[in-house]
């Protein structure tokens, strides 16, 4: 079957401009896949009609459907409809049910239309005329030559609207298309290059129809295996196999599937064992404890945390030893030990964890560069700890410190469950 392919163009100088930021693309490439059409390009123009028509004019030797959003608007600033007027050499020609439809919208909220409000009415002759539910600006259907061309409004909520009710319906009726299922491994603790080279040979052997991507992040690395077919439900049967068969090979570091969450996985870990958390940051100044309790229901795992910024507060609230600090350092993995230690103790948890370093960007020694952190996890059975070696910038420490010792702390989870 031949593979359907789109193209998302949004339209609009704030986007460029960085005043807004584009979810409309990340939305539709979702959506568009639950129906089998492959977005291959996504880009985005000013509200400029040369380039405008130069991007259309390029998208339609490139795939069967083609989707813009934004520049509808009744304004002189919004260009859209007038530039795909010239494209498709046509005129604008007030639509009777698109003016009925702009004119009930005003009236229920009991103002007068007016001749500004009235052109969104004007659509290109050779449209079909989508309704928007929810605002003014229509959605216009083309078919020209082969190509679908849809123009939707920017306004995420009305494009997902129209998207949903009307326009997703039309192309299923109009495209026989493939399906399209994906499938997310999701890993923690190993760099990209080392889990391609340990996958390697299963990687070589995944069939034609199935496609494997990397998806780095912080410290976390996304295998998005995708398969293309006929039968959906096929599809995910061979790619469950397939995710059986390279489990093996990375299975300590596989942390969940799909939309799962480091922090949700931790969290059922924590609940199955009925235990409580406890934290003890330095450098990363309580990030680790708001990862924590970003999603509801924490209170019945998270019992709290210090953030021991100074000696002061270590010694005095999580019971670090003076001497310590004097011989070690705060930045040594005898102090962040003993932050682990007391957090869990003085806060009747049965684990807590703990941060300790140098986040930048100054405050580094030769010794003990920025970027130099210790991390901990301690139980009534053990404390383990590790080094960490990051680089110069800061944010970044914060976040690879906290997915590190997150991760140190399901490690040590899943070491105790299976004991």
């Amino acid at each position: 079957m031949k593979p359907i392919l789109a193209e998302v163009i949004t339209i609009g100088d704030e986007i460029l401009f960085g005043q807004i930021t584009d979810t409309n693309t990340q939305w539709l490439g979702a959506e568009l896949t639950k129906i089998g059409i492959r977005t291959v390009r996504k880009s985005s123009v000013g509200d400029q009609k040369e380039a405008i028509l130069t991007i259309l004019d390029e998208a339609t030797k490139r795939v069967d459907l083609v989707i813009l959003t934004g520049g509808l608007g009744p304004t002189k600033d919004d260009i859209t409809k007038v530039t795909i007027c010239e494209f498709f050499n046509t005129t604008l020609e007030r639509n009777p049910e698109a003016l009925a439809f702009v004119t009930k919208f005003f009236e229920s909220r009991g103002r007068q239309i007016t001749e500004i409000n009235a052109r969104q009415a004007d659509l290109p002759l050779n449209c079909t005329y989508i309704p928007n539910d929810w605002g003014t600006a229509p959605g216009m259907w083309f078919n020209e030559n082969g190509t679908i061309y849809i123009s939707l409004p920017g306004v995420p909520f009305e494009m997902k609207n129209l998207m949903q009710h009307r326009l997703i319906p039309m192309l299923q009726k109009h495209f026989e298309t493939p399906a399209i299922v994906h499938k997310m491994i999701l890993t923690v603790g190993i760099g990209e290059s080392f889990l391609a080279e340990t996958i390697a040979a299963w990687e070589d052997a995944l069939p034609s129809h199935i496609k494997l991507a990397y998806l780095p992040s912080f410290s976390q690395v996304r295998l998005r295996l995708t398969g293309t077919g006929t039968d959906p439900i096929l599809l995910k049967k061979e790619l469950d196999e397939q995710v059986a068969a390279v489990l093996p090979l990375i299975q300590p570091f596989v942390f969940g599937y799909d939309d799962d969450q480091l922090e949700t996985k931790i969290a059922e870990l924590l609940s199955a064992k009925t235990w409580m958390l406890a934290t003890a940051e330095s450098c990363t100044g309580g990030f680790v404890a708001s990862q924590i309790t970003k999603y509801a229901g924490s209170s019945a795992y998270f019992v709290g945390g210090v953030v021991s910024y100074s000696n002061t507060v270590k010694v005095n609230q999580l019971g670090v030893k003076p001497e310590t600090l004097s011989q070690f350092g705060a930045v040594s993995e005898e102090t962040v030990r003993e932050m682990a230690e007391g957090v869990r103790k003085n806060l009747g948890a049965n684990v807590g964890i703990a941060t300790s370093g140098v986040a930048g960007p100054d405050g580094g020694t030769p010794e003990k560069p920025v970027g130099t952190i210790w991390i901990a996890c301690s139980t009534e059975k053990q404390t383990v700890a590790r080094l960490l070696k990051f680089g110069p910038h800061r944010e970044q420490n914060i976040q690879l410190t906290s997915v590190h010792v997150l991760n140190l702390l399901r490690q040590t989870l899943l070491d105790e469950q299976e004991e």
